[in-house]
């Protein structure tokens, strides 16, 4: 069966963003020709699911949609039309987690963003999850994990360290 995989960076107090979806501390660990694994990542996953204010901040940056070649769900509220393999997905979350894990095919990877991590953790619809943290304490803005959803425990499977100070931390999700 296909697995769920959210594969996303925070400070390390927490936060995805700084306020106003300030991005600028992800420079911090910018290095030629390292991607933390990133591409490697890209290349186990078919399907996408990503929240609509994160597809918008990154159409908004005057970026193409990185994932475009790849099935992809914006989840909104807003009806949609189709565009090429970006479908505007307006209905229940869990049944769509859950209708593509029967499906044949590679991985699918949740590109965020708060929102979207929220709701699929009180589901449990998670099975793994890849966290760069990113050596620095904002103090401000978009955690990554609110509160309100169910406890859940985890198996560490890997942790690297690079030079630039990020750490990677790779867990399964148990139960």
């Amino acid at each position: 069966m296909r697995k769920l995989i959210l594969y996303i960076a925070s400070s390390l107090d927490g936060y995805i963003a700084k306020p106003n979806d300030d991005l600028s501390f992800l420079n911090l660990v910018q290095k030629e020709g390292e991607d933390y694994g990133y591409n490697d990542f890209v290349g186990t996953v078919d399907t996408v699911i990503i929240g609509r204010k994160t597809y918008e901040w990154v159409i908004g940056q005057g970026y193409d949609f990185p994932h475009a070649d790849k099935e992809s769900y914006i989840i909104t509220r807003q009806e949609r039309p189709k565009e090429g393999n970006l479908t505007f997905y307006t209905g229940s979350l869990k049944q769509l987690v859950t209708d593509l894990k029967k499906k044949a095919g590679k991985n699918i990877f949740c590109d965020g963003g708060s929102e979207i991590v929220h709701l699929l953790l009180k589901e449990k619809l998670i099975d793994e999850l890849i966290l760069s943290v990113i050596p620095i304490l904002v103090g401000d803005g978009t955690p990554l994990f609110k509160t309100g959803r169910p406890e859940q425990l985890l198996e560490l499977k890997e942790s690297k360290s690079f030079e630039s100070g990020l750490v990677q931390l790779h867990y399964h999700m148990k139960g």
